[in-house]
């Protein structure tokens, strides 16, 4: 069965069980922070990159400008798109760089201690990964959060042991 480590409170489904449990965890505050910075990027760059003079009035300086704000803009998408997909199968992990995906069964513990930035999954193979949907800036939502992660994890991890 596997470890849970939730800060304060019991492991049970977030909105007192009226929430579906498989619904998928994205972070609230950071992905709309992560949106709003992509578009507000996008548009400051755009209008510096048509109208400023001077130096910046070469195509190739013009196009440096913009391929940097779409490389700004790209990092900022996938920031704000981070999430955890459940099922009762597993857990997929979708984070800045990489997306894994974990069977319940390999997941040993669910901690979200209250000096933790980010939800973290030890698994089976020994790996920590981090779960950046659940995030602590989120305050009583990430706890809840947190709970309905180990709930899953414990409600789906590995068959007690039999004679």
């Amino acid at each position: 069965m596997p470890a849970l480590s939730v800060g304060a409170g019991s492991a049970g489904s977030s909105a007192g069980g009226r929430r579906d449990p498989y619904a998928t965890f994205r972070p609230f505050l950071g992905r709309w922070v992560a949106y709003g910075m992509a578009v507000v990027v996008a548009v400051s760059f755009g209008f510096v990159a048509l109208t400023a003079t001077g130096t910046m009035d070469t195509p190739g300086n013009r196009a440096s400008m913009v391929v940097f704000a779409l490389l700004v803009v790209v990092l900022l998408w996938r920031l704000g798109s981070v999430r955890a997909v459940v099922d009762a199968d597993g857990v997929v992990v979708r984070n800045l760089v990489h997306t894994q995906r974990f069977a319940w069964t390999q997941v040993v513990s669910v901690r979200f201690g209250p000096d933790q930035p980010w939800l973290r999954l030890d698994v089976s193979d020994g790996q920590t990964v981090s779960v950046l949907a659940v995030q602590r800036a989120d305050g009583a939502r990430a706890e809840a959060e947190a709970r309905r992660m180990a709930s899953l994890a414990q409600a789906h991890g590995e068959a007690p042991e039999r004679d």
